[in-house]
């Protein structure tokens, strides 16, 4: 009986001692596939955050290149506007300067327009004046033998003969024409007159051009018979 216990006993001793390295033995092997689980976690934990540094490196480096571009891009904007108000400004001096130009232009079309209207009326008193010096040429070359010319220079050229009683066909003569002033002005005489000026300046102030006429022919005449 006892030898019976015994190994009953001893049999339930061996039982508990297999159940026990087996449950040991599961567990040691769970405990290793959880490390080699961690392991693998805590490695693909690891590489997910190593990537997301580098995204994050990335994105900061993106960030500071475009803030470079918009700093540069404002850089120019500036340079644009600055370039802008410097344009208007010299649009606005232009304008002023095209005003003032205008003005200018137009002061000058009225003054033209008055020395045209002076130059007008003058030109229409010296035809005048040319008309009634034509006609008394008419009338002095019948009377007198006085020829009148129109030569160079806008002068006339007063011809006289009938002068000397042994030659009637000999010339003398005197140029006449109108200064800036519009007064009569002599250059020149053959032969030479020396009272010249002084019937130049008498025929200035009285304006009686048939006095300086017969003055001139009455000194032509004086020069023959002395």
């Amino acid at each position: 009986m006892i030898e019976d216990e015994l190994a009953l006993f001893d049999k339930s001793i061996n039982e508990f001692w297999n159940k026990f390295k087996s449950a040991v033995s599961d567990t040691s092997c769970q405990m290793v596939g959880l490390r080699d689980t961690y392991k693998d976690s805590i490695k693909a934990f690891a590489e997910k955050l190593s990537m997301k540094l580098k995204e994050e490196d990335r994105m900061v480096e993106m960030f500071l290149e475009y803030q470079n571009q918009i700093c540069q891009q404002n850089q120019r904007i500036q340079e644009k506007k600055d370039n802008l108000l410097k344009l208007i400004a010299e649009v606005k001096c232009k304008k002023q300067e095209m005003e003032v130009l205008t003005t200018n232009i137009q002061d000058l079309k009225e003054e033209y327009a008055k020395k045209k209207e002076t130059i007008s009326t003058a030109n229409k008193a010296n035809e005048e004046r040319l008309k009634r010096l034509q006609k008394s040429a008419d009338l002095y070359k019948d009377r007198l033998g006085l020829e009148i010319r129109k030569i160079y220079g806008d002068k006339l050229q007063f011809i006289f003969t009938n002068i000397d009683p042994k030659h009637p066909e000999n010339p003398y003569m005197f140029s006449l024409r109108l200064n800036e002033a519009r007064d009569y002005k002599v250059s020149d005489s053959a032969p030479y007159l020396e009272h010249l000026v002084e019937f130049q300046e008498n025929v200035r102030k009285t304006n009686n051009f048939s006095a300086f006429l017969a003055n001139v022919r009455k000194t032509f005449t004086s020069m023959v018979c002395n």
